[in-house]
């Protein structure tokens, strides 16, 4: 039986400022349809997202939403988000803990790393050796086993490939969610397939790049034409989309959105494994990782 009716994903940014031309939101509905972007008349803010989630949780018809940061840091590999620090061990927890330390505006988070727990995250020569910093969750060590590249870490804060602001970030969003939307796996921890059997709009994490893998592209990391783009969206069922000029994050929606359409009824993708119900309550999986 099929439950969602509507897919969407969120292409974030843990940028400064008020708005921010990295986020983008596309859905689609069940079916085969192409997905559609969300038009603002101007850019998005991250509370501008919230306040949009919100709005979507409380209504119909039922939403899959997926946002593109890590919804945690790794927990299993150190047994800590933060070693030394007198943090909380569940991320529900964590997610209050990164928003009473953050002082940015717009939900930003650049002032967690930067001036609250600078010595747990790398900015560059200066502090060390960059290996003592990086650390994976289990399901980006899952991810790169299938062949998907080397994850990012949000320990590590420097270059444009970094997540670390972005994820942050993102962690003071679910804070602010205040349980408006469960969260997936973190509110399904004894039973993580449930979500999809459950009554109303889920949010979980997602990962783009999972997704053009999954429609066999060969394009690289993303996907920079309307044609390719167009190409991946058939491989997932999905009718083409209209246009040009759509830039990485633009294209990184649309594709997502077809791709949870794709696999949302199949129990494969809600109960991976190596997800066990402490995973599923500190570090978190993201959904597509199998």
């Amino acid at each position: 039986m099929a439950w969602f009716d509507r897919f969407a994903a969120i292409d974030w940014s843990g940028a400064k400022g008020k708005r921010h031309k990295g986020i983008a939101i596309a859905w689609c509905e069940r079916g085969n349809g192409p997905p559609m972007l969300i038009e603002r008349g101007r850019s998005w803010s991250r509370t501008d997202v919230l306040n949009w989630i919100r709005q979507i949780a409380t209504g119909t018809p039922r939403t899959l939403i997926a946002a593109d940061f890590s919804f945690a840091p790794p927990f299993a590999e150190r047994g800590a988000y933060l070693p030394g620090v007198d943090a909380p061990d569940t991320a529900a927890d964590f997610w209050a803990f990164v928003d009473d330390h953050a002082t940015d505006e717009d939900l930003g988070a650049s002032s967690f790393l930067h001036a609250a727990f600078p010595d747990h995250f790398y900015f560059g020569a200066a502090d060390g050796r960059k290996a003592d910093y990086l650390f994976w969750r289990q399901c980006e060590h899952r991810f790169n086993e299938q062949g998907g590249g080397k994850s990012s870490t949000v320990y590590d804060a420097i270059g444009a490939g970094q997540v670390a602001k972005a994820s942050f970030a993102g962690m003071r969003v679910l804070h602010h969610l205040n349980g408006a939307i469960p969260v997936w796996p973190f509110d399904f921890a004894e039973n993580p397939a449930a979500a999809h059997d459950s009554s109303g709009s889920v949010l979980c994490e997602m990962y783009a790049r999972a997704f053009i893998q999954l429609s066999g592209s060969r394009r690289g990391l993303k996907l920079r034409s309307a044609a390719a783009l167009n190409a991946a969206l058939a491989a997932l069922g999905s009718k083409p989309v209209k246009g040009s000029n759509l830039d990485d994050h633009q294209t990184d929606v649309l594709v997502t959105a077809a791709g949870l359409r794709a696999i949302a009824d199949d129990p494969r993708y809600w109960s991976p494994p190596g997800l066990t119900p402490k995973i599923a309550r500190t570090e978190g999986w993201t959904f597509g990782v199998a």
